[in-house]
């Protein structure tokens, strides 16, 4: 055999390892964690499976009953799980407590550790620090934003700060009293935003990374318009900007983002929403996907996905289309590991759907039939592991 057929016996060797190693199977098979807005028997978490090749979701498993898992965020190391206890309103169920939960990585199966205080009510959002030592909740009702230490095991440990806002904003019904409804940490792991929707402000703390404690930024916090609402929030890749998306308002804010003092600069505020569309309508998620030229906001009433495009030099957004979610009410959706496809939860249709990413266009194609889940919120993947 010649030099020149072992070397291509060697390539194509190599092409069929890499084909077959565990990361090539880590992007096809994925565990999709969903949880469910509300308290009872068989409410809780369930578990699928998505192919990230064929973007097949199979009907998820019920796993573990939890009181009003509505949002939740999985530890890098892919063996733990942070859960919101938040509400459920229509039972008269007002959580005050974050859950933790180690996974079984191969089949999904949770298993509880620990219960903590969430520092506050109705806990609505959590996030991680990159070191992966803390979590951060915002607490809805009441308006506060707590970090919570975590145990060598994974389980939740002592709050390390807490912080409550205080005043109101012009809506006598949404508006009277704060409403923290999201925090998250800036890039350089240094800045926890938090978006207040009863004070239309986003609040600016710094993060110490090694204690754990908050502390008030100067300037503490950008105003947004009267009546915003601003419910979540989006960096973009590079780290320059930040989306707000405003649940009341039905627009997204958008900033420039200075991250060594901390500040945020207006840039835009923009609808979700098509000129001529007049009815009810509440915005919930943002996201921007991973390549920086497309972002992504649901529309509660108009039952869709508002895509727009990024300027990636000035940060300004411009509206693409409306895709329809085949659903009502999509609280949530989340790009899987390839950011090919995207799961949108439609809650008050009882169902998730699938959608294809068009990454050179920002198009949404819907892919298979909507798939059945219970009142339907947060959505995580984690890669399969195999042996």
């Amino acid at each position: 055999m010649s030099f020149i057929q072992k070397l291509f016996l060697c390539i194509e060797f190599m092409v069929i390892m890499l084909w077959l190693s565990p990361q090539s199977a880590l992007a096809q098979d994925n565990l999709v964690f969903f949880g469910t807005h509300s308290v009872g028997s068989q409410k809780g978490i369930s578990v699928a499976h998505f192919n990230s090749e064929t973007g097949v979701l199979t009907k998820p498993e019920f796993v573990v009953e939890a009181p009003a898992p509505a949002f939740f965020i999985l530890h890098p190391d892919g063996k733990h799980l942070y859960v919101c206890n938040s509400n459920d309103f229509a039972k008269g169920y007002t959580g005050q407590t974050m859950s933790a939960y180690s996974i079984d990585p191969k089949k999904g199966i949770l298993t509880l550790l620990n219960q903590q205080s969430s520092g506050g009510a109705d806990p609505s959002y959590v996030w991680m620090d990159a070191s992966g030592r803390f979590v951060l909740v915002a607490n809805y009702k009441g308006g506060s934003v707590t970090v919570i230490a975590l145990k060598p095991d994974g389980s939740l440990g002592e709050i390390t700060a807490n912080i409550k806002h205080t005043g109101r904003s012009v809506d006598t019904v949404r508006q009277t009293q704060p409403y923290a409804h999201s925090v998250k940490l800036d890039p350089t792991n240094r800045f926890a935003l938090v978006a207040d929707l009863g004070l239309d402000r986003v609040f600016v703390h710094r993060f110490n990374q090694e204690t754990g404690a908050l502390t008030q930024n100067d300037p503490p916090f950008v105003q947004l318009s009267p009546g915003s609402g601003p419910r979540h929030i989006a960096f973009h890749p590079n780290g320059k900007f930040v989306y707000i998306i405003n649940e009341m308002a039905c627009t997204i804010t958008s900033f420039a983002w200075n991250s060594a003092p901390g500040v945020l600069t207006e840039l835009q505020t923009s609808s979700t929403l098509p000129p001529n569309y007049k009815e009810k309508n509440a915005c919930a998620e943002i996201e921007v996907h991973p390549n920086g030229k497309f972002l992504y906001a649901s529309n509660r009433g108009h039952e869709s996905l508002a895509v727009f495009a990024i300027d990636d030099l000035t940060g300004t957004i411009s509206l693409l289309e409306h895709i329809p979610t085949r659903g009502r009410s999509p609280r949530n959706f989340a790009f899987d590991p390839t950011n090919k496809w995207i799961i949108v939860t439609n809650h008050d249709s009882d169902n998730a759907v699938v959608f294809k990413v068009d990454e050179k266009s920002g198009h949404l194609t819907p892919s298979g039939d909507p798939v059945p889940v219970v009142y339907p919120f947060c959505i995580r993947f984690l890669p399969v592991q195999k042996p």
